[in-house]
């Protein structure tokens, strides 16, 4: 459009008609092919419901499992607050006149895990204590004037003015900065507690009179040990005037603190030590309350728990990425599987087991744990599987009420059966219970040797021992809701009464037994002889096997049943595909980065990324039109060692000019002009950023290779 005019104006075009731009919600990538076949806004409902419940969950285990240190920590805090506030005699005995207290917080080396710790510290103390908690990152205290930048900035919410930037005189008085000085945060200190006296003086408020400033230095062991020395000495001059308490969060071992701070500096700070739990303990239970349990309809297999360990053991003893890692597994699940929609609640489940269409029907004739269900079955009932979509609904409602109480029973009996093995020696069955669960997961787990030293441990157990053991069974028993655990249960208590029923009796055969062979031994015999009873009594003894041993055998055997009955894989559940996620390459690929990998395959073959047609080469070979650093990569593949930089561009101006489309035979092909020096000298640089060649000093003009082949 173009207009022509004398004289200015304003004109006016009104766009072409476009079709409007659908905007796509995050549930429409539920639904497969544009039809709602497999109920993908259900699923994706169902997903977001189980992902709030996981993050809900591990939040309120988070603070159960840290309110012990942090009530702890509360305390420390409280009670140098009251001090200062009394300014009593004692407040020397506390501290000395120079010394600042300070609480150091061992939080292990699972560093993703303690920003939920430390915004749960800060929330109580904003709460109970002062409303002055400031956090910091050793990443923005890259000097001592950025310190004391971000302490006054996040305690009085302005600008803060450095000592070489002047102060803007038409600045207006919201937008007036301070000086970057300890002092200046002493005068507005004094100033707000002033304030906070004449409004509230009669009232009765949770926090404090004269509140602290509370310094959190999330992770200690970054910071600059230089600038910490001077940030403290400073802050040791203005102790009698500021109420300055330090927490250090730290991962490795409170020995870091002597290691960081001279003994002239960490002399003028009161340390007193917390301790958190191990990540190990937070993992085991984090899985006890979202594995190992009925509640939580998504299950993983074996293999997919594996990985999210594994990754937790080997890499960051993260359990925010663990969770992370299972939220992973729940989006795919229901993602890739359409039948998820029956991974839910047990009245939701048969609800949608009942409108199931054909196309659910025949997902579900094609499940393996279904196919072997039906040939297990009877010829007639077979017919009817494959042939009748409304029988199918009715079994299948059948077999989801069957697996759940596979599951109700599967556990208790899990748990039972780490009670018992759990303080074996050498620990065959594992020692924690994620151990244990895995390997039922994958095999029979009374086929295993380890099952089998298991056992004969336990049968060798004492009496105390093993009424202990089995009474905790006994409480695990209670809180299964089924017929097979409430009659294994009753058994249990049948067995605890004839324990009981032992000990008066044990007392009366021990003396027989004294009495027989205290007649065989006063019988007048030789030597000869006297060995000979003794060999009797001893193999007498052996043989016979006491009442207590023939009990224990027998309550050991009513597990072993149970072990055998309801510890079975869940993959010879039929329908065990809906609730299980058991792809773990893929949860591996995601989790498991492999950067040198993705980026050698992407130098290898450009059109895996890229996807243009002029990309696609035969195995081996790269396009003449793929990006310069392609082409520079591939060219030094065929180089040993050292590569000449000279023949090196060459060979590529050659690549190049053949891209160009010029002539071979032309005096222009092959000839290196500005452009593609720049070009090659900018992939050269590229290469040597992501690692695969550097500078030497063997050869000026040469550089090194660092790695070999490709992928």
């Amino acid at each position: 459009m173009a207009t022509s005019s004398v004289s200015k104006g304003c004109f006016v075009f009104k766009p072409a008609s476009k079709k409007r731009k659908r905007v796509v919600g995050a549930e429409d990538y539920f639904v497969d092919g544009g039809e709602d076949s497999g109920y993908g806004k259900e699923r994706f409902s169902i997903c977001k419901r189980l992902w709030e419940k996981i993050n809900t969950d591990t939040e309120v285990l988070q603070d159960e499992l840290n309110k012990k240190m942090l009530d702890s920590l509360l305390e420390f805090i409280k009670k140098y607050t009251t001090s200062f506030e009394s300014r009593a005699d004692d407040w020397a005995s506390l501290m000395r006149a120079s010394e600042i207290p300070t609480a150091a917080l061992v939080l292990g080396v699972n560093v993703p895990d303690h920003d939920m710790t430390f915004q749960s510290l800060t929330d109580l103390l904003k709460e109970s204590v002062t409303p002055f908690a400031v956090s910091l990152q050793a990443k923005e205290c890259s000097a001592l004037k950025n310190l004391m930048q971000r302490v006054l900035e996040r305690l009085m919410g302005v600008g803060v003015l450095l000592e070489e930037y002047e102060e803007d005189p038409g600045m207006s008085l919201a937008q007036k900065r301070v000086s970057c000085s300890i002092n200046a945060l002493c005068q507005w200190y004094k100033t707000v507690v002033k304030k906070h006296i004449v409004k509230s003086p009669g009232k009765k408020s949770s926090l404090s009179a004269s509140p602290p400033i509370v310094l959190i230095f999330k992770d200690f062991e970054a910071f600059n040990p230089r600038i910490l020395q001077d940030f403290i000495l400073i802050c040791s001059r203005y102790i009698q005037e500021l109420p300055l308490i330090f927490v250090f969060g730290i991962a490795t071992s409170p020995s870091t603190i002597q290691h960081m701070l001279p003994h002239s500096v960490s002399s003028l700070l009161c340390i007193e030590l917390f301790q958190s739990l191990s990540c190990t303990q937070h993992l085991a239970t984090v899985i006890d309350k979202l594995i190992v349990t009925s509640e939580f309809p998504f299950k993983l297999s074996g293999k997919v728990l594996q990985v999210l360990v594994s990754i937790f053991l080997y890499h960051d003893f993260s359990v925010r990425n663990f969770v992370k890692g299972l939220q992973l597994a729940l989006l795919e699940h229901f993602h890739s599987q359409p039948l998820s929609v029956l991974c839910c609640e047990k009245r939701d489940a048969l609800h949608y087991a009942e409108k199931l269409s054909h196309q659910d029907v025949e997902l579900i004739r094609q499940l393996p744990s279904f196919m072997r269900f039906v040939e297990a079955q009877e010829p007639q009932e077979q017919v009817q599987l494959l042939t009748s979509d409304e029988h199918v609904k009715t079994v299948c409602q059948k077999l989801l009420k069957d697996l759940r109480k596979y599951h109700k029973n599967y556990y208790p009996i899990l748990r039972c059966l780490h009670t018992l093995t759990s303080s074996l020696p050498k620990y065959p069955l594992g020692k924690q219970i994620r151990e244990l669960h895995i390997s039922c997961l994958e095999k029979n787990i009374w086929e295993t040797n380890e099952y089998e030293s298991a056992m004969q441990l336990l049968r060798l157990l004492a009496k105390d021992e093993l009424v202990s053991t089995l009474r905790k069974c006994a409480d695990i028993l209670k809180s299964g809701n089924t017929k097979k655990t409430r009659s294994a249960l009753e058994q249990l208590e049948d067995y605890f009464i004839k324990f009981e029923q032992l000990d008066n009796l044990s007392a009366d055969n021990l003396d027989e037994e004294e009495a027989t062979s205290q007649k065989d031994l006063q019988i007048k015999t030789d030597l000869f002889q006297l060995q000979k009873t003794l060999l009797e009594m001893e193999t007498r003894r052996s043989k016979k096997i006491s009442p207590f041993e023939v009990l224990r055998n027998e309550a050991l055997d009513v597990f072993d049943d149970l072990v055998r009955s309801h510890l079975i894989p869940p993959e010879t559940q039929p329908l065990y595909e809906v609730c299980y996620y058991s792809f773990s390459g893929v949860l591996r690929r995601h989790l498991n980065a492999t950067p040198r990998t993705s980026i050698q395959t992407a130098l290898n073959h450009p059109f895996y990324y890229l996807q243009n047609e002029n990309l696609k080469t035969d195995t081996g070979m790269v396009s003449n039109a793929a990006p310069d650093i392609c082409i520079a990569y591939k060219l030094h593949l065929e180089c040993g060692r050292l590569i000449n930089l000279f023949d090196w561009l060459e060979a590529y101006a050659t690549v190049a000019s053949a891209a160009e489309g010029k002539d071979p035979d032309s005096d222009e092909y092959g000839k290196v002009d500005e452009v593609k020096h720049a070009r090659f000298i900018q992939a050269v640089s590229e290469l040597e950023f992501l690692g695969f060649v550097k500078s030497t000093k063997q050869k000026t003009d040469h550089v090194a290779r660092l790695t070999w082949g490709g992928c």
